[in-house]
């Protein structure tokens, strides 16, 4: 792959790159100011981080995850854009490390845009309710494909619909943003399905576009030259930079994860000190216990983890330079660093405490019930519209009408892209939206 490609600064959807900003704000910069006036990115206040529905201002949301993610990916982006130069001072005119900064970090601000309400929960919820209606699918006469995105429902899926379909419609490419910063982005390149040598590696554990979208997403591809995954299906190897938005959501959940926990009460402070001991040297240490109060104890520990923890990245980064650039290196980052044990005992302890913790198990089960719930009522409206039947049909009028756009939103669109519209509806709820209509379709509360 090449820079002059891979920085493309042309926007999806749009015939030529005929709308340049102005000096000094630069195209990426208008993709972060983009992001951040989007509807789909002020939802994200209220979508579950690892607590839901949190009372405390101290836990995060999807929101501020996504703004810390942002942070920490701005850094990595400039460490590697000195890193490229370093490989290859020639790209001084095509790779500047502050620009390089500024998509990573759009990227990562955008990197859970697609997320349903309920976190990881609310895709899985998703994923079973589809799951138990199988014959549903069949009997509409869907395609494998298609079934394959409503049955492994990915959130990094609906992201890139989020953000190239359903912000600005019916603008084609819906928020028209670049070809690098939506490459950055994508961090599972690939159709739901595809060969099993195509689900090879880290870029093929997931896919990363729905059917609906994939002409979309081969346009973007072929603007940034990345390179096909041998097979018929639709999979490319990753734009580089995605390293590095992962990267950045890795260090930022483990740490920020069990941050929260120590804050909700879950975890100890030996515990949390005890995670972050390795990444601290003697003299680093010696600092934090001169700090009295816990809790800004515990922030000390987070900045000096993090700071160790990017360069440690950014290494990665630098030494497989030539397999990120020809696709040969497809790992994560951060199961290659030095310290990639230490880094996971974070995850060991959020996994055993912090996930499992009453409060965020009995919300999921909740969650659960809420998208089920939804789901099935939006879903069978739009079947009883479309198949003209009589029975239900006063009911799904109704339900209809909650919809954006109502029955008309269905109108001379295929089953595939029927169901689609619910699960966009669905997925674009924030928690307490979709508890409070859950509630109100079935005659638990009143406005």
């Amino acid at each position: 792959m090449e820079w002059n490609k891979l920085m493309s600064t042309k926007r999806l959807g749009q015939p030529a790159a005929n709308d340049k900003a102005l000096p000094p704000r630069t195209d990426f910069t208008r993709d972060y100011d983009r992001i951040i006036f989007s509807s789909a990115f002020r939802r994200l206040q209220d979508k579950t981080q690892v607590f839901p529905l949190a009372k405390s201002d101290y836990v995060r949301t999807r929101l501020t995850h996504s703004l810390e993610v942002a942070s920490v990916g701005r850094s990595l982006g400039i460490l590697a854009g000195e890193t490229i130069l370093r490989n290859d001072a020639l790209l001084a005119d095509i790779v500047v490390p502050q620009e390089i900064g500024t998509v990573v970090a759009t990227a990562c601000l955008m990197h859970d845009i697609g997320n349903p309400p309920f976190g990881h929960a609310g895709e899985s919820a998703i994923r079973e309710w589809f799951h138990g209606f199988k014959t549903l699918l069949k009997d509409t006469g869907m395609n494998k494909a298609e079934e394959e995105d409503l049955l492994n429902f990915e959130g990094n899926a609906q992201g890139f619909r989020t953000l190239c379909v359903l912000q600005n419609q019916p603008q084609r490419g819906g928020l028209q943003l670049t070809s690098a910063v939506l490459g950055a982005f994508t961090k599972y390149p690939r159709a739901s399905l595809v060969s099993s040598k195509q689900r090879l590696g880290i870029s093929g554990k997931k896919f990363g576009f729905m059917q609906s979208d994939a002409e979309l997403f081969r346009e973007l591809a072929d603007e940034l030259a990345l390179i096909p995954k041998l097979g018929l299906r639709h999979a490319w190897h990753r734009h580089p930079l995605a390293f590095l938005v992962e990267a950045a959501d890795d260090i930022c959940y483990h740490i920020m994860d069990v941050e929260d926990g120590f804050k909700a009460g879950v975890l100890t402070f030996e515990e949390l000190q005890a995670l972050h001991r390795p990444w601290l040297t003697p003299h680093q240490m010696e600092k934090a216990n001169n700090i009295r109060d816990t809790q800004r104890r515990a922030e000390y520990f987070r900045a000096v983890t993090i700071d160790t923890m990017m360069r440690e990245m950014i290494e990665v980064f630098d030494s497989n330079y030539d397999g990120l650039m020809d696709g040969s290196f497809d790992k994560e980052l951060s199961k290659q660093i030095p310290r990639a044990g230490e880094f996971e005992e974070f995850t060991n302890l959020a996994e055993t405490k912090v996930y499992r913790a009453r409060p965020v198990v009995e919300i999921e089960a909740c969650g659960f019930e809420v998208i089920g719930g939804l789901l099935e009522a939006f879903v069978n409206a739009i079947e009883v519209k479309a198949t003209n039947v009589r029975a239900g049909k006063a009911r799904s009028r109704t339900v209809l009408s909650l919809l954006p756009g109502g029955a008309a939103s269905i109108e001379g669109k295929s089953p595939y892209d029927r169901v689609t519209v619910a699960t966009d509806f669905v997925a674009g709820m924030t928690d307490s939206y979709a508890v409070e209509l859950y509630q109100r379709i079935r005659g638990i509360s009143l406005p």
